[in-house]
């Protein structure tokens, strides 16, 4: 009769076994995934940052200079900024009958939005580079045991076939990890601009309307 030991030894090595193929699969993905990402900051490159060459002392001075609404909306519509930041703006300046204290609680609104949906592009390298690292080590930790059998036996195929496939699985998620990380700092970087420029536009609108105000 066999001992408890044993039994749970066996039932760990099974269930071991069976997420061989399921990390695999896994890790198959996040390299797709992590190809798929690399055209997307590629074409994220050509068609948005490539046009945003807009000169930002300028384009503050012509705001403060405008004396209406439709004077900034006429600035923003000739700026080079991405079609992100525009319709942020625009929405800023859609309701002149707010209050000042309502528009500023509605640039903080955007401002939390625009921050939110770059936060979600960062999460999806951020996610494949933390786990693309650990389902690599599973896939490496996983074909060992029946490797090492394997070794005990003499049964120098299996242990071949089994270092291969650790070997190969490890490989996988580090390269995953490494597209992701590079992906996710330039996206910190390019993001983090973005969302500066933004608010620094959002402060010059409201300080002009605020002069604006006062003048009337």
């Amino acid at each position: 009769m066999e001992s408890t030991g044993n039994i749970l030894s066996k039932a760990m090595r099974a269930i071991a076994s069976s997420m061989e193929m399921p990390v695999i699969i896994l890790l198959l993905l996040l390299v797709a995934v992590s190809v798929f990402m690399i055209g997307w900051i590629i074409s994220e490159a050509i068609t948005e940052r490539r046009h945003l060459k807009e000169s930002m002392p300028w384009l503050i001075d012509e705001i403060n200079y405008t004396t209406d609404t439709a004077g900034i909306d006429r600035c923003i519509r000739n700026s080079k900024l991405l079609v992100r930041q525009k319709d942020a703006l625009w929405e800023l300046i859609a309701h002149p009958d707010v209050t000042p204290l309502m528009r500023e609680s509605l640039a903080v609104r955007l401002i939390q939005q625009e921050q939110a949906f770059y936060d979600r592009r960062l999460k999806i390298s951020d996610v494949i580079a933390k786990i693309g690292p650990m389902l690599g080590l599973l896939g490496t930790l996983i074909p060992l045991g029946p490797g090492i059998i394997a070794l005990g036996q003499g049964d120098t195929i299996t242990l071949s076939s089994s270092l291969l496939t650790a070997f190969d699985t490890t490989i996988m998620g580090l390269i995953a990890a490494a597209i992701a990380i590079v992906i996710s700092t330039i996206r910190t970087r390019w993001y983090t601009d973005y969302m500066s420029i933004l608010e620094t536009l959002m402060e010059c609108i409201l300080e002009a309307e605020k002069k604006h105000h006062a003048e009337a």
